[in-house]
């Protein structure tokens, strides 16, 4: 990180010379330009490996280069030649850890020695495989399974995942959060109430059909790089792109594809949004009712004077229920309560909803805009209600389309990660493995941390994550964090949540997923599933940074022998031997959604697992499309609207950056370099305050629950956001989130839409002379 932070508004489009760039940087910087480079050309590939990063979709027929800026950082951050060895643990202390940077932890390289710590040096020291099960196994041995958290990132593979579900219910818990918890748990509360799936409708095939596309609360240019592609494709076929955002986000506005050389040597761009609306945050309820209203009650005109329909009753006769209900919602909704809420007018909601009304089939995408504010599933099911309207749910070119963050995160719950025990099928395992898993309902994320905190959870077994860095409430956190008696983290890269140990604590390195995993039969593959419910299969084809690393089915096959009495009908060593025999017992238990899983796996572009709501078949309670009535038309309950002190935070990422890791300090889009402590503001905003460009502000959450919650530091930076919002980096602005403040419903952190307070330091004086 550089001494001397540089902000300048950057000129150049999503993609370009900028993104090439930036590729080949951190390739050398990570020791792999040659290497990688090479390596890289088989990522998302049928043959080839699935990227860890984003789980956007993969197409059957890909381009030459099938990844985009944040997947190859990601491959090169995986594939580093830099080492964290056990004389590395010898050479720091964790103290002195505690003081590096995120980004300098997980640059440190690769963990390459299963460590256990120990108190008395207060750093780790190298154990053995063997005594580290051993003693892991123990200890598990000793707890009340209520009382123990198995957590999932969301990188580990179906297979993987698979295991570590059926781990932690022979191990008699449901308490399985996992970093769905943290995003689109929304997404999953919200619409099986809606259409009857907890996923979305959408496949990569829709794009080529679509002719709109509304697009909510997503930063595409940096979250998911590869749908970039599509939309690009869809702007020159004259398909309106219309967006609901409160920043200006780069990928939104324009872009210059990078496999295209003619745009390339050109300097050719491609309009993104054909309309851009600057929603205010927390106001995507009131935009998409002020929406709803204007196509109700125009369709009321239009059947009152002989017109064209604006909605297809035919569907929502057929296929609806409750639309009475939302249409008269709709239609005492007043304009000037929809136009403050929203931050738009109601000329912009119109020409917006004019679109849309001409269309035939749209899809409607979103992502962690919509689902992390209080009343996040509401939001989700408002973009449900606007697509039902006109018939845009299961037919081609159509339909919901949730953006996902991790790569197989969505997979995870197919496989029965989940603390609801309604959305695993436990008579199947019990039929399967001979055992009654517990049936009560476990703990979320949110709820983990509650329990952590108040000194209730006495074991954390990680696979995968920063967990302490992901969650809310982190000072708080951090704190009872020390209190656990065992504190497991199954990782790649050094991170937060190592430097903070409870009792007993160890570091299992893995093999990452670009790396072959050769085990008893061979070298192996693994499956993961998209955003779009697509299977894939993907296989390692880098060297592993380490002989002494396990793969992750091996260290959870390890971790359940240890802790579990014997149980015949649980092959793990076979399992570990053979990943085809995991596919096989998956197909077992879910055989609707992984028919014919060996055989279908390397398909080019994946299998779709089947989406009743795609065919028009609806899994709810009434068995048809629900429409659902917001409760009120502000997504961020509670906070006060009448203080112009208090304005709304929303943590976003950088283009340097997949969620907890940091690849750098260069926020290309935004124009910052050499610091990620910024607080964006509108102009006016700044004015009123009587602050500068520049200045160094302190921000205080305002609630009055008898906690103080601050993060100090942060530079004003001006910035195109509505007044009244704010936008800073996630995590480090993850201590200003309450713990409760989360989604009704989902408990997702409401971390886009956090009440806070903004308080100018105090400026140092130069000394005087004497």
């Amino acid at each position: 990180m550089s001494d001397e932070p540089k902000i300048k508004p950057y000129p150049g489009p999503a993609g370009g010379w900028g993104s090439v760039r930036s590729v080949e940087s951190i390739l050398a910087k990570e020791g792999r330009l040659v290497s990688g480079n090479a390596i890289l050309l088989k990522q998302n590939k049928p043959d080839g490996y699935a990227c860890v990063s984003c789980a956007w979709a993969k197409p059957a027929d890909p381009h030459p280069f099938e990844y985009c800026e944040n997947g190859a950082k990601a491959t090169a951050w995986e594939l580093t030649t830099k080492r964290v060895t056990p004389e590395f643990f010898g050479r720091h202390t964790l103290p002195e850890l505690r003081t590096w940077s995120d980004h300098d932890l997980e640059e440190a390289g690769r963990l390459t020695h299963p460590m256990r710590y120990d108190s008395a040096s207060d750093t780790y020291v190298p154990v053995s495989w063997d005594k580290a099960f051993q003693e892991i196994g123990q200890e598990l041995k000793g707890f009340d399974p209520r009382q123990v958290v198995l957590y999932a990132s969301g990188r580990a593979s179906l297979e993987t995942s698979y295991m570590w579900a059926l781990f932690a219910r022979l191990y008699g818990t449901n308490n399985l959060p996992d970093s769905s918890n943290m995003c689109h748990e929304t997404t999953s509360v919200a619409l099986p109430e809606s259409i009857g799936v907890p996923v979305g409708t959408v496949i990569l095939d829709d794009f080529e059909l679509t002719d709109c596309i509304l697009f909510f609360g997503q930063n595409v240019g940096t979250n998911s790089p590869r749908m970039l592609h599509p939309l690009q494709e869809a702007s020159k076929r004259g398909v309106p792109i219309i967006t609901f955002n409160p920043l200006k986000e780069r990928g939104l506005e324009r872009f210059t594809n990078p496999q295209a050389p003619t745009e390339m040597l050109t300097g050719s761009e491609t309009r993104i949004s054909s309309q851009y609306h600057q929603v205010k945050i927390g106001g995507d309820v009131a935009a998409l009712m002020g929406l709803a209203k204007i196509l109700i009650e125009s369709d009321d005109k239009a059947r009152a004077t002989g017109g064209r329909p604006v909605l297809d009753h035919a569907f929502i006769a057929e296929h609806t229920h409750g639309f009475e209900e939302f249409a008269q919602a709709a239609r005492q909704a007043q304009w000037p309560e929809l136009e403050r809420r929203s931050g738009l007018s109601r000329s912009t909601l119109e020409a917006a909803a004019t679109a849309y009304s001409r269309a035939n089939a749209v899809i409607g995408i979103y992502g962690m805009g919509l689902t992390q504010h209080k009343a996040g599933v509401e939001n989700v099911q408002m973009v449900v209600n606007l697509l039902l309207l006109r018939g845009n749910i299961g037919k081609p070119g159509a339909g919901i389309c949730p953006v996902r963050g991790h790569s197989n995160v969505q997979g995870q719950r197919t496989v029965g990660i989940a603390e609801k025990p309604e959305l695993v099928p436990l008579d199947k395992l019990n039929e399967q493995y001979g055992f009654e898993p517990p049936r009560w309902r476990g703990m979320t994320t949110v709820e983990a941390c509650e329990g952590i905190i108040k000194n209730e959870v006495k074991a954390f077994v990680a696979l995968g994550g920063n967990f302490v860095r992901a969650a809310p409430e982190t000072a708080a956190l951090e704190e009872a964090w020390t209190r656990l008696r065992l504190s497991v983290q199954i990782s790649t890269k050094l991170n937060r949540n190592h430097l903070i140990p409870g009792e007993v604590t160890y570091i299992l390195p893995c093999l990452g997923r670009i790396e072959i995993d050769e085990q008893a039969t061979g070298p192996q593959a693994v499956a993961v599933e998209d955003s779009t419910a697509c299977i894939h299969g993907s296989k390692g084809i880098a060297k592993p940074a380490s002989p002494d690393l396990l793969s992750e089915p091996r260290i959870v096959a390890e971790l359940a022998k240890a802790t579990l009495p014997s149980n015949p009908k649980v092959p793990w060593d076979e399992w570990v031997a053979d990943y085809a025999r995991v596919r096989d017992a998956i197909e077992k238990t879910y055989p609707e959604d992984f028919r014919a899983f060996n055989g279908r796996m390397w398909k080019p572009g994946g299998f779709h697992r089947p989406i009743a709501a795609r065919e028009r078949r609806w899994k709810t309670k009434t068995g048809k499309a629900n429409f659902v009535v917001p409760q009120s038309l502000e997504a961020d309950l509670g906070i006060a609207e009448n203080d112009r002190d208090i304005f709304k935070l929303m943590t976003v990422r950088s283009n340097d950056q997949f969620n907890t890791t940091v690849y750098g300090y260069y926020d290309r889009f935004r124009g910052v370099r050499g610091t990620r402590m910024v607080l964006f503001m509108s102009r006016n905003d700044i004015a009123r305050l009587s602050l500068q460009e520049g200045d160094m502000v302190t921000l205080t959450t305002a609630v009055d629950d008898g906690i103080v919650r601050q993060v100090n530091g942060l530079r004003v930076t001006p910035y195109d956001i509505p007044e009244g919002c704010c936008a800073a980096y996630y995590p480090e602005c993850n201590p200003l989130i309450p713990v409760w403040h989360h989604a009704d419903k989902s408990k997702v952190p409401a971390a886009k839409s956090i009440p806070i307070r903004i308080t100018l330091q105090q400026k140092q004086l130069p000394e005087a002379a004497e």
